[in-house]
């Protein structure tokens, strides 16, 4: 049923920079892979096939790792060193890949609404890469995946965060409906801890129902003034049902230094040497 995923992927990276003045924070290696490649593999293990990305400036590193580059394949056709590229073969054959670029730098909304050419009137998935997922059995889009066959509503991924955490993340506060699950009756963009509606945190997977793409239109600047998805999210809450479930595995925070470094640490004891 859902066969889509956008990857807003046209920021900066300046909390990396020098290493991302000319080079997309996406691309970064944790380990042997780009960060952006961990999350179009947890895509393509959901099912979801069309892949699409949101540039911008400086981004054709992205595009260039999805497609075959015959001069190394040339190069190492043959030798002991062709095992390194399995993995993004494998995702080539899997996945289809297209692009368009967000203009400006307007918020998460704007990204969102700028991809909107490259879904239509379709569910969709949505990974912010900075996000990276672990789960022992079933990815967390997969996990959302089949959620959404049961609920058939938009979807946000929550994990419980420390109180000095709360103004980096949206909040939502929310009815259960089942272990883990809640019907969002409330979600703050970035609060101060003692405005916080509870301590579930948002963190970068959504399935999205293409209403979403209106109600976004729609949606005036917000914090910091930029689109916020959560603004837009909220409004859909309101008319209609957002769910918000907490997932199953471990998620590292790659667009710091230091939830980048852990990460690396974890997959190279835990997956890599595997």
């Amino acid at each position: 049923m859902i066969k889509k995923c956008l990857f807003p992927v046209a920021g900066y990276g300046t909390r990396f920079l020098p290493a991302t003045k000319s080079m997309p924070k996406e691309m970064l290696p944790v380990v042997n892979k780009p960060l952006v490649q961990y999350g179009v593999e947890e895509a393509l293990d959901a099912g979801l096939h069309e892949i699409g990305f949101v540039t911008g400036r400086g981004k054709r590193a992205i595009a260039d790792h999805f497609d075959v580059s015959y001069e190394l394949e040339h190069q190492i056709a043959g030798t002991d060193k062709e095992k390194y590229l399995e993995s993004i073969r494998a995702v080539i054959s899997k996945g289809s890949f297209s692009y368009t670029r967000q203009s400006e730098m307007r918020g998460l909304g704007d990204a969102i609404l700028s991809g909107r050419r490259l879904i239509g009137d379709e569910a969709f998935g949505v990974v912010l890469s900075d996000d990276l997922c672990v789960a022992a059995d079933e990815g967390v889009l997969a996990q959302m995946v089949r959620l959404y066959k049961q609920f058939r509503c938009s979807i946000v991924a929550v994990q419980e965060v420390p109180e000095d955490q709360i103004s980096k993340f949206g909040v939502i506060a929310g009815d259960p409906i089942k272990d883990g699950i809640y019907q969002v009756t409330n979600m703050v963009e970035k609060p101060e801890p003692k405005d916080a509606p509870s301590n579930l945190a948002i963190i970068g997977r959504y399935i999205l129902t293409p209403d979403i793409f209106e109600i976004i239109e729609n949606t005036p600047p917000g914090k910091n003034n930029e689109v916020q998805l959560t603004d837009a999210l909220m409004t859909q809450a309101q008319n209609g049902c957002v769910l918000a479930y907490k997932f199953k595995g471990t998620r590292f925070d790659c667009g710091s230094v230091a939830g980048f470094v852990e990460a690396t640490n974890f997959v190279y004891e835990n997956i890599y040497n595997k």
